[in-house]
């Protein structure tokens, strides 16, 4: 299959880049008017978070998994499959991780193509056969060859310090009379950072769907990724409850999320597997008829 471009997605996604773009530039409006700093500050303490979050994600996520960077003689099959997808992909070769967890998952992490890094659990590994860990390890290196992970850091940054005004944004208001600014500043952020938290998940979805498209192109086997779904899907119900809370935080950055009740369904980083499955399939067909 060629790698092809599915312009309904891609106008879905700019729709959503250009409302999240558009919710920023108000917050930062509102952030200038009720409070004391000015825009230069504003703009390089935010510039100074984000400098943070862009160069050390890839660590953060790695430490938060447990996952450690391996060479070739500890998984030389593993690296082996990296590298031909990678030469299918016209990708350079990212880090290789591995995590110990019953946690059948996998995610890509780093901050461009040339610094990247795929991981995969122990889980993973066993529950798999090697077509599906195959379709799992394309759509992680469809994630790096569309930049993705640069994408959800730059969308989410503004979230996260929306969050930390709403949590901390009290603690700055001094003792003096006049408190509106603060409250403002407070309640401005709470509405930001709930659109946004929407926003942001309905982008995640999105390339969730490209991601898929993309590791269908460079296998040239939509099967094998539907069937590694339905596999991981299967699993999880298997695996212990603490696995799963401890690892619910990384739901972003995994081949399928975490979910947990009503609420953690409408509110997933990824699409529903149901359809996700549904649509490989079509684009299985479209290759039959091709």
């Amino acid at each position: 299959m060629k790698w092809s471009t599915d312009w309904g997605l891609r106008g879905r996604m700019g729709l959503t880049m250009f409302l999240l773009f558009a919710l920023y530039i108000v917050f930062i409006g509102i952030l200038v008017t009720v409070t004391n700093a000015g825009m230069l500050t504003i703009v390089v303490m935010m510039g100074a978070f984000s400098f943070v979050q862009y160069f050390f994600s890839d660590k953060m996520a790695l430490y938060s998994m447990g996952a450690r960077v391996v060479d070739e003689n500890e998984e030389p099959e593993l690296h082996r499959m990296v590298e031909r997808l990678c030469q299918q992909a016209d990708l350079p070769k990212p880090q290789v991780a591995v995590a110990d967890s019953q946690v059948p998952n996998a995610f890509a992490t780093g901050r461009n193509q040339k610094n990247a890094t795929v991981a995969v659990t122990t889980g993973l590994m066993r529950t798999l056969n090697q077509e599906e860990l195959e379709g799992v390890m394309a759509h992680e290196l469809a994630h790096i060859k569309n930049r993705d992970v640069m994408v959800m850091t730059i969308a989410s940054f503004l979230s996260t310090i929306a969050f930390i005004v709403v949590r901390w944004g009290w603690l700055f208001g001094g003792n003096g009379r006049n408190q509106a600014p603060v409250y403002v500043a407070i309640l401005a952020s709470l509405v930001v950072w709930v659109i946004s938290f929407f926003l942001i998940r309905a982008l995640s979805r999105y390339r969730e769907y490209s991601a898929d498209r993309g590791a269908a192109s460079i296998t040239g086997n939509p099967a094998a990724l539907a069937s590694a779904l339905m596999s991981i899907s299967g699993r999880m119900d298997k695996v212990p409850q603490d696995d799963l809370r401890e690892q619910a935080e990384m739901n972003a950055f995994f081949i399928i999320p975490i979910r947990s009740g009503f609420i953690g369904k409408i509110a997933s980083t990824h699409p529903p597997t149901e359809k996700r499955i549904e649509k490989l399939r079509e684009l299985e067909r479209e290759q039959e008829l091709a």
